[in-house]
C-alpha cells in the first residue's frame, strides 16, 4: 500500500491560441498547494507501480496538480529519485500518448533542443491512458528568440528521413486526427494530409461547402508556390505556440506537447500569428537553415493549416482568417 493523490487537473496540451504566460510567474500559475493522500494499492495503479520499480524511486513525498491544458490531466509526482510528469486521458486509449512519447523521443534523440523525456505510456485500468515523462523545472531567467531559433534549426538540421514526408504514426493536433502516411512528394503531402483532411472535416462538420470548395481548388495547383527550391524531409515538432515553448531553470529553450511529423522545415512556422516570433528568432534561425526563394510567399500557406484546426475545433471565428488565405492565394495563382 502506498499513499498518492488522484487528484488532478488540466494539463499543458495543445488548446486555443492565448497569450504568452511569464515562465517566472509559472510557480503561481500552474501549480496548486498539494493534496491530501489517499491510501491506493500500487497494482491498481500503473502509474505508481512505475514510479516505484522502474522509476527507482522509493517514497513519493507528494503529488502537485499541473495546469495549463484544456485536452488531459496532469499531475506531478514528488519522489525521492526526482519529479516526474504524468498526464493521463480517461476518454481515451494509448494511442494518443504512444504519439506523443514517439515524438518526444525523436526529439529527444537529435540531441539539440530540449524536450521532456518520455519513460512510459499505458492503459489505466478503468479506462483511458497515461504518460510519464520527465519533469522539467522552468526558470524565471531565458535564453531568449535567439537561442530558441538556433536550437529550432539545429533540430531541423539533425532529424532526417528516408521514408519520405509522413511519420511512423498518427496523431493529433490538439484533439484533430493528423494524417501521416508516407508521401514522397511534399506537396502531395500538405496538400492531401493537412489542407484537404482539414478541408474535409470542415465541410463535414460545418457543412461548409464554400471553404471546402475554394480550399481545394487551391491545394490542386500549390505548385507554383515551391518553384526553385529542394526540401528535403526534417523532423518538425508540429504545433510549435506560444503555448508549448518555455525556458528551463538554465534559460535554454523548451518545447512541448508535440504533432511531430518530417516536412518542410517552414512548416514550422505556421502557428507564429500565435508565437510570438519575431526577427532575432528568424535571423537565429536562417544562420543555420538558409531562406529558401519564395519563403515569404508560402508563410500564410503553412498558416493556413492551423488556421484550418482552429476552425474545427473552435468554431467560426476563424474561418475568415482561413478563408481570406485561400481567396488570396487563388487570386494571386489565378485558378
Amino acid at each position: 500500500m502506498v499513499a498518492v493523490s488522484p487528484f488532478t487537473i488540466l494539463s499543458l496540451s495543445s488548446c486555443k491560441c492565448r497569450p504568452t504566460f511569464n515562465p517566472s510567474s509559472t510557480s503561481r500559475l500552474f501549480f496548486t498547494k498539494p493534496t491530501s493522500f489517499n491510501i491506493v494499492a500500487m497494482s491498481e495503479d500503473p502509474v505508481l507501480e512505475w514510479i516505484l520499480t522502474e522509476g527507482k524511486a522509493t517514497q513519493i513525498s507528494r503529488t502537485s496538480p499541473v495546469g495549463g491544458g484544456c485536452i488531459n490531466l496532469a499531475t506531478r509526482y514528488d519522489t525521492d529519485a526526482g519529479p516526474f510528469f504524468v498526464k493521463t486521458n480517461r476518454s481515451v486509449g494509448p494511442g494518443m500518448f504512444e504519439a506523443e512519447a514517439l515524438g518526444l523521443q525523436f526529439m529527444y534523440e537529435t540531441n539539440t533542443i530540449r524536450v521532456p523525456r518520455p519513460y512510459k505510456v499505458g492503459s489505466l485500468p478503468r479506462g483511458g491512458s497515461y504518460i510519464i515523462m520527465e519533469f522539467v523545472e522552468f526558470g524565471s531567467s531565458r535564453s531568449g528568440q535567439p537561442a530558441l531559433g538556433r536550437k529550432l534549426a539545429e533540430m531541423h538540421k539533425a532529424g532526417k528521413s528516408d521514408k519520405g514526408f509522413g511519420f511512423n504514426v498518427e496523431n493529433t493536433i490538439g484533439s484533430t486526427p493528423q494524417i501521416n502516411t508516407w508521401t514522397s512528394d511534399w506537396i502531395s503531402f500538405y496538400a492531401e494530409h493537412r489542407l484537404g483532411y482539414q478541408l474535409k472535416l470542415a465541410r463535414d462538420r460545418y457543412g461548409d461547402s464554400s471553404i471546402y470548395e475554394k480550399g481545394q481548388r487551391l491545394a490542386k495547383n500549390l505548385t507554383p508556390l515551391f518553384e526553385d527550391i529542394v526540401i528535403e524531409p526534417c523532423l518538425l515538432h508540429g504545433d510549435l505556440w506560444s503555448g508549448n515553448i518555455t525556458y528551463d531553470k538554465n534559460g535554454e529553450p523548451v518545447i512541448l506537447d508535440p504533432a511531430c511529423y518530417y516536412g518542410h522545415n517552414e512548416a514550422e512556422f505556421g502557428m507564429s500569428w500565435c508565437a510570438g516570433f519575431g526577427p532575432s528568432f528568424y535571423n537565429s534561425y536562417f544562420e543555420m537553415m538558409p531562406k529558401q526563394p519564395g519563403f515569404e510567399k508560402r508563410r500564410d500557406l503553412y498558416m493556413l493549416y492551423h488556421y484550418l484546426n482552429h476552425y474545427n475545433l473552435f468554431g467560426s471565428g476563424y474561418r475568415s482568417s482561413a478563408m481570406s488565405i485561400i481567396e488570396d492565394y487563388i487570386r494571386v495563382l489565378k485558378v
